[in-house]
Parts: C-alpha cells; sequence; structure tokens
C-alpha cells in the first residue's frame, strides 16, 4: 500500500500508547489508541478488507508519529485530548462526543456532588474517569462515606436519603454550616489522592466491627476502603491541577543531544516536542533559555537535574510570577520524568536502525547522524527555487531547514541550480566555521549528483553524496554509472525517500509563495 512507504513500523514498540496518522504536510489525520502500538498500527496495512473511511486514510499517511503511555488507560485519555486539540479528519464522527464525566462539588453553601462532563460551572472537577463503572463506583463511595448532597435545590423537608443515612440533611438543619463544610473539605481532599489518613481510620472501625462480629458492615467498610486506595492510583495523563507544565528530559549519545517536551494543561497532556542538538557543556541551559524566550514557561518546569539560581530567576521574569523547578525523586512527577524518557529511547532509538540500515548499505565511515537533502523546484522555468531539509537521529530537524532563491541561473537548468545552491550552503558553513554533515543526498539522478560533486570537490569538502531518481528510487553515487543494488522497498532505501519527499515539500511550498506574491501588486 502507497501508505505505508513512509511509516517505519519497526520504529514502533510493543506497548501502549497513541498513534497519529499523517499527510505529506504534517497535519494529523487520524488520531487512535493502541494497548499494543506495534500490533496496532500494523493491522492498518496487512488488512485488505478496510471499510472505505480506513482504506482512504490507510492511503493518504504518509507519516506517523506516536507517544507511549504506562497503561492503555492513560492512552484512552491521551486519545480524548489529542483528539479534541487536532480534529482530525478520519476522527470526525469523535468531534461531537460527549467528554469523559467528572465528578463535581459545587460551590454552594452546603455544596453537592454530582457527576458533569462540562467544567463550565464553579467548584471543583475531579478526573475525568474513563470507566462508567468505577467513576460511578467511587462516586458513591465518596457521596455515602461523608453523607453528601445531590439535590438541584435542597427541599424544605428531609427526603428519603436522609432517611436511609445517605445525606446528612442540610436541608432541615440537621447539619450546621460547618460541620457539612468540613465533609465537603474532607470529600474534596480524598478525591485529590489525599486519603490516607483516611484510610487508616476506615481501617481502625472495620477492625473493631469484625471483633464484634458484625461482619456484613465490616465487609461493606472494606468495599469502601478499596474504593478509596483506587483513588490513590494516580493518573500519569490527565491530573486535576490548576497550572500547567513542562517535562523535559533527554539522552546524550555520541555528542549529541536527544531531548523530549512534554506539555502538560492543566492536568492533560498535549502535546510532546522532541529536539536534536549537538552536545555541550551547558546544553541544558542555553535549550531552556533560548526555547522559553519564544514560548511562555509554564507555572512548574519538571527536570532530571537542578537549574542555576540565576536561570530560575530568568524563567520567573519572563512568565511574570515565580516558575517552579522541581527535580522530583519519587511519586508521580518522577514517573512523569521517567515516561518522558522512555518516550526518548523509543522515539529516537527506534530511528537509529534507519541510521545503521544506511550506513551500511552505503559503506560510509560512521553513522550518518546529520543528513542534508536539496531540491529544485520551479513552474515552467518561473519561480525557481532550492529547498535544503537536515535530518539529525533520523529525524526533521526544522530549526535548520533553509530556503534559496535561485540567483545566477535563467530558465530551467536544474544541474546548475542544484550546483548553485550547494555552493552557497556549503561555502557558508565553511566560512562560519560549521560542522559539515555526515551525508549529502540530492533529489535527481546521475546529472544532478555530478553538478553538486563538483561543487563539493572545488570546496574541497569530501563528506559521502548520493542522489535519488524519482521514477524507480535508485539511488546513485559519483564515479559509478550503474545504480547501487539498493530494493526500493528496503529500509535504507525508504529513509533515503523519506528525506526526498520532505525536501521536495519544502521546495513546493516555497515556489507556490513566491508565485502568490508575485500575483500581488506592490502598492495593494
Amino acid at each position: 500500500m502507497r501508505g505505508l512507504k513512509m511509516i517505519d513500523l519497526e520504529a514502533l514498540p510493543h506497548l501502549p500508547g497513541c498513534y497519529l496518522f499523517k499527510n505529506e504536510e504534517g497535519t494529523v489525520l487520524y488520531v487512535g489508541k493502541a494497548k499494543d502500538l506495534k500490533k496496532r498500527v500494523s493491522s492498518y496495512f496487512q488488512k485488505r478488507d478496510h471499510d472505505s473511511k480506513t482504506e482512504s486514510l490507510v492511503q493518504a499517511a504518509r507519516g506517523l508519529d506516536f507517544i507511549v503511555t504506562n497503561t492503555e488507560v492513560e492512552a484512552f485519555l491521551l486519545e480524548n485530548t489529542l483528539i479534541k486539540k487536532h480534529w482530525p479528519r478520519y476522527n470526525i464522527a469523535l468531534k461531537d462526543s460527549k467528554r469523559y464525566a467528572c465528578i463535581h462539588l459545587t460551590e454552594e453553601k452546603f455544596p453537592r456532588i454530582r457527576l458533569a462532563r462540562k467544567k463550565a460551572d464553579g467548584g471543583n472537577f475531579f478526573g475525568p474517569f474513563v470507566s462508567s463503572k468505577e467513576r460511578d463506583y467511587i462516586f458513591e463511595v465518596v457521596r455515602k462515606t461523608f453523607q453528601l448532597r445531590t439535590c438541584k435545590k435542597m427541599p424544605k423537608r428531609a427526603c428519603l436519603r436522609y432517611h436511609i443515612a445517605a445525606c446528612s440533611g442540610p436541608c432541615i438543619g440537621a447539619v450546621s454550616a460547618e460541620d457539612y463544610a468540613e465533609k465537603a473539605k474532607k470529600a474534596s481532599s480524598v478525591l485529590k489522592g489525599n486519603i490516607k489518613e483516611l484510610i487508616e481510620s476506615m481501617e481502625k472501625e472495620m477492625r473493631e466491627l469484625a471483633s464484634r462480629q458484625q461482619f456484613e458492615q465490616a465487609m461493606a467498610l472494606r468495599d469502601e476502603i478499596a474504593a478509596l486506595e483506587y483513588l490513590q492510583e494516580k493518573q500519569n495523563m490527565e491530573r486535576q491541577k490548576k497550572h500547567n507544565e513542562d517535562i523535559l528530559n533527554y539522552i546524550v549519545r555520541d555528542d549529541t543531544v536527544y531531548l523530549m517536551l512534554f506539555k502538560v494543561y492543566k492536568g492533560t497532556l498535549e502535546d510532546k516536542q522532541d529536539y536534536v542538538f549537538a552536545f555541550g557543556e551547558n546544553f541544558l541551559e542555553e535549550f531552556l533559555v533560548q526555547y522559553y524566550s519564544e514560548n511562555e514557561p509554564p507555572e512548574e518546569i519538571i527536570l532530571p537535574e537542578p537549574l542555576e539560581e540565576s536561570l530560575a530567576d530568568f524563567l520567573s521574569h519572563i512568565k511574570g510570577i515565580k516558575v517552579k523547578v522541581t527535580v522530583p525523586k519519587q511519586g508521580e512527577k518522577k514517573e512523569l520524568l521517567d515516561l518522558a524518557l522512555k518516550n526518548v529511547e523509543i522515539g529516537f532509538f527506534g530511528d537509529r536502525k534507519k541510521l545503521e540500515a544506511l550506513q551500511s548499505k552505503l559503506s560510509l565511515p560512521k553513522l550518518p547522524n546529520v543528513i542534508e537533502c536539496f531540491d529544485i523546484s520551479h513552474l515552467s522555468g518561473t519561480a525557481t527555487v532550492g529547498s535544503m531539509v537536515q535530518f539529525r537521529g533520523g529525524r526533521p530537524d526544522k530549526h535548520n531547514y533553509r530556503r534559496f532563491k535561485i540567483e545566477s541561473v535563467e530558465g530551467i537548468d536544474d544541474f546548475a541550480s542544484i550546483a548553485e545552491v550547494v555552493r552557497r550552503r556549503y561555502s557558508r558553513l565553511l566560512e562560519d566555521k560549521h560542522d559539515l554533515p555526515d551525508l549529502i543526498i540530492i533529489d535527481g539522478g546521475k546529472g544532478q549528483l555530478s553538478s553538486a560533486f563538483q561543487e563539493l570537490r572545488q570546496l574541497k569538502i569530501r563528506t559521502p553524496v548520493i542522489s535519488i531518481a524519482k521514477r524507480e528510487e535508485e539511488i546513485y553515487v559519483p564515479g559509478i554509472k550503474s545504480p547501487l543494488p539498493i530494493k526500493k522497498d528496503e529500509k535504507a532505501s525508504l529513509f533515503v525517500q523519506e528525506i526526498r519527499d520532505e525536501a521536495h515539500r519544502f521546495a513546493i511550498t516555497y515556489n507556490r509563495l513566491l508565485r502568490q506574491k508575485s500575483l500581488i501588486p506592490e502598492n495593494y
């Protein structure tokens, strides 16, 4: 199938998480969850009896991203968040779906407990809960334990719930406002997970009931304790908080930093961003300064190591309020930090297999960690432009993309145009004393490759260079007439095609932009 071309199934782990199918422009087409990412995504390309909608999705898919979670429940919650963020075309049926229900404590004089799907009203919300059975069970335990009212409007006389001891009866003054407020406070604390002391007191009561051979009441209390203990199991992906967090973790390997940033909005993981850059002594400090100079810091940043006080002050200055920097050693935040690290390991170093395959097939002296690819785009010889995309660690590094307006070539001459952009790119790198890539790829056949190779030799650059011809996806190297014996469906070839297609997309986008500008009068 066509969509399989750009998707490396081998990089997917046998772990729960969410997957995002994307088109050539990087737009999210579909968000799905999986108990086993590899099995689920592979099924799209192994089955032959898809419905028309799924078949259309498979044909349109050109890229795949994924986020690993700790549990399938977390994947379910994350899926809900991602769908609401991206509104993917093939998730259209889910746009009007109801949000998972939360437990709501109102902010009335005598707060009532209720189930709610929208967080529009005041008060405190807890959840959401994927399983309605679990949600209802917890709701009933908390309601019963603290005897909270559920009525929309308090009646003038006691209802049945008061008579069966399910409500403390604020409507008839059976409980004071202060005592009721204390009950609501304890219920809120429990729903937030602060229930250790309550459980201890309930366990003491349960033992006393059992000693008096009141086994039925003791068993009922045991079930209530079990429900409260469930609340202690923190949900990593969607926690009820009033502030935002960024979670950063990284791996340093071969003088390269592989960093991932999780963005958590009011307890909900909304996005992940990944970066690859050269290792330096103060790389984390440099990254944080650059990133948060362009992006507002959250209220809390969770890191694997402490920051200098001055950097923390810098972040607070940008935010305008105190930014908390946390280095957790245990607990929920440590679990989130570990989850980010797991995603770094899987996300980046699953790509390492592509690099190793390319190194092997091309007999490269070292792993091609940094790859640059060039393409030319024009419309009947007009608005000719060049593009250069860079891949680091097997992934696009869009901060290092470059585009060129062709200056020395008139008409249609792809050979001369390639020569110009290669010359401009690498003469500038040499002038600025910047590192050269590990591999250069040219979009085209032997002619484009020859033009690029001559420019590189004039600059005395010995970086390996190859080209890939579109029709048969053949890969050429300088000095050899025949293409390399690499099948177009092999991992190495698919990776080169992926890089070439990204360079082509970037060039076309720039060409289209210039043509649009040319249609607008200067004084418009």
